[in-house]
């Protein structure tokens, strides 16, 4: 066989089978959550799912589903105001958190690591991943009554 009609040939075939690996998961990342294991995954640039529902008093549980580091940090302006405040290294507040993960990456959450947080006040808390808020990595969670 010709060397460059084989080399043009394999390049094709790889080319083809590589088209969907620049979706949100990587290659390498596990499948999103499922059954009771966690309630949110964390793929390589994105919360799955973006909005998760849950009830006053009900445990959400995170996973990194991927194999890139990631945080669950609450954006303080953007949850009820007399809720706790949440974030992956249990910060007390969002500049305590996002400068942890600046100087240390403090509150990492490595690969198929879990976070866990319980919801005691209703409404919608917006949060996001800090190494990748660039790409979008924001989620929600809403807490009906």
């Amino acid at each position: 066989m010709n060397r460059r009609v084989y080399l043009a040939a394999v390049g094709t075939s790889l080319s083809a089978s590589l088209a969907g690996c620049t979706s949100v998961m990587g290659v390498f990342d596990d499948p999103p959550c499922s059954g009771d294991e966690c309630d949110i995954g964390m793929t390589r640039n994105a919360f799955v799912p973006v909005e998760y529902e849950t009830t006053v008093g009900e445990t959400v549980v995170w996973k990194n589903t991927s194999g890139a580091d990631h945080t669950v940090t609450a954006l303080e302006n953007s949850i009820p105001e007399d809720a706790a405040y949440f974030a992956t290294g249990d910060y007390e507040d969002e500049r305590t958190a996002r400068d942890a993960w600046h100087e240390y990456r403090g509150g990492r959450l490595g690969t198929r690591e879990t976070y866990e947080h319980t919801f005691e006040v209703p409404g919608e808390y917006t949060y996001i991943c800090e190494p990748h808020v660039d790409g979008n990595m924001i989620g929600t969670v809403v807490v009906r009554e």
